[in-house]
């Protein structure tokens, strides 16, 4: 999972990117500590999908892009047949929770960091 995600940063990315912003959206997708999303960057640049480009920036490969369409794809598909028939308005109700979770979960490390110790 944490690949896929950071996988998918570097490819939706116009071209090669400084590692610390895929390395912060990992961060704040999975809420992992910044030196395990580091990490998961670090790990697909040693496995090969996303390369050094010059430097630190990092590049999608085309073995990268594929991977991160064919999971796409894959995600979609599945998706596809999960939410299939269910009504449009208890698709709006189903969204709203993790909606609000989100939320939630993304004020989480603002809170903690505001009171630290507790």
């Amino acid at each position: 999972m944490q690949h896929s995600v950071a996988l998918r940063l570097v490819a939706v990315a116009e071209g090669p990117v400084d590692r610390a912003p895929p390395a912060g959206d990992v961060n704040g997708a999975l809420k992992a500590g910044r030196p395990e999303a580091a990490g998961v960057i670090d790990g697909l640049i040693g496995a090969g999908p996303p390369a050094p480009d010059e430097g630190s920036p990092v590049r999608i490969t085309g073995a990268g892009r594929k991977r991160c369409d064919t999971t796409a794809a894959e995600t979609e598909a599945i998706a596809a047949r999960v939410y299939a028939g269910i009504p449009s308005d208890e698709l709006a109700a189903i969204g709203r929770g993790p909606a609000l979770v989100t939320g939630w979960a993304n004020r989480e490390p603002t809170a903690e960091a505001a009171t630290p110790g507790q």
